[in-house]
């Protein structure tokens, strides 16, 4: 399966335009998938670092009060750690430690899947475009939004972490101090 939805996002022109589409078709079944770790298990195979990165993005758009709309960046990443909510409730009964866990993770994700695209290969371009970007050693362009401060870092970890300590109170479970960490 993940092989085939990798060759899905290239035998378009422009692999943007087809993870699009992949994702929001699988996006509702993903919403369904009962168990952390069976979500997990799919996030964390896909081969597609493009389509993974959409799922993403989408899964936090979902748990927004108010999504953004603007392109995928590293801004982008920051305004879904201000804004999201703890991920939607899915089917399985969790703590609500466990719920900011696996929001935690998913962010860590997104922001690796977000610098694998943009950074490496030029994911953003069609495969054949792609290979002649490689021989001339083009460096990929960072968008103007991927331009952020360590402050702006800093201040945002910090509301979020206060947000967590809201809810969980203190001190964090040993998992969500580890991803905290990692995040940041």
């Amino acid at each position: 399966l993940q092989r085939m939805l990798s060759m899905a996002v290239e035998v378009d022109r422009s692999p943007t335009c087809s993870s699009r589409k992949i994702a929001d078709d699988i996006f509702p079944f993903i919403l369904n998938i009962p168990l952390r770790s069976q979500r997990e298990a799919l996030l964390n195979t896909m081969e597609s670092q493009l389509l993974r990165c959409r799922l993403l993005e989408l899964l936090f758009q979902h748990s927004c009060d108010v999504p953004t709309t603007s392109s995928m960046s590293l801004d982008k990443v920051l305004y879904f750690l201000s804004h999201s909510s703890v991920l939607p409730q899915f089917q399985d009964e969790t703590a609500t430690w466990q719920r900011w866990d696996e929001m935690l993770q998913y962010l860590s994700l997104l922001l690796l899947s977000y610098h694998a695209f943009p950074l490496a290969e030029h994911l953003r371009t069609s495969a054949s475009e792609r290979l002649k970007l490689m021989a001339q050693k083009a460096k990929p362009r960072l968008q103007d939004s991927d331009d952020i401060s360590q402050l702006d870092i800093q201040l945002k970890m910090n509301d979020f972490i206060s947000r967590m300590q809201k809810t969980l109170g203190e001190p964090f479970p040993p998992q969500i101090q580890e991803k905290l960490f990692m995040l940041q």
